[in-house]
């Protein structure tokens, strides 16, 4: 009998100022591209954060992955280092990535999948506003 695979999803937040900005161009340029989020005071966003782990329910336990695993695991490597920082200044994954919402999902996605088996796929979405949010991989 072939396992069925279905999706379980673990939402939290976290709250992080950045700045849009790329160092090879002109202020104007940055300023132009950017506008608002070009400050260069920073400014922030209350993140809400959307991990999709899908897999085979395991037949002993019911679960595709416990979710307090999962839980911890977003924790330790996404809210511990991003949660009340300043993506630009206090994050070596930002030190010379612009903290784009797109970079900031990517990163996510690389910290958790190699924390995940193999044989689980993993999707995270984040918004960066309620209207605003992006998927990877898409």
């Amino acid at each position: 009998m072939e396992q069925q695979r279905l999706a379980v999803f673990r939402k939290t937040h976290f709250n992080a100022a950045h700045r849009l900005n790329n160092p090879a161009w002109s202020d104007e340029q940055n300023a132009r591209v950017f506008g608002k989020c070009n400050n260069t005071n920073y400014h922030g966003h209350n993140y809400e954060l959307v991990v999709r782990v899908v897999g085979a329910v395991d037949p002993e336990t019911g679960y595709v992955i416990d979710l307090g695993v999962l839980n911890n695991l977003i924790d330790v490597n996404v809210l511990q280092k991003f949660d009340h920082k300043n993506l630009n200044l206090d994050t070596a994954e930002f030190a010379n990535l612009n903290p784009s919402a797109e970079n900031i999902a990517i990163v996510i996605y690389n910290l958790l999948r190699p924390k995940l088996n193999t044989n689980l796929d993993l999707k995270i979405r984040l918004y960066e506003t309620e209207r605003n949010f992006v998927e990877y991989p898409a």
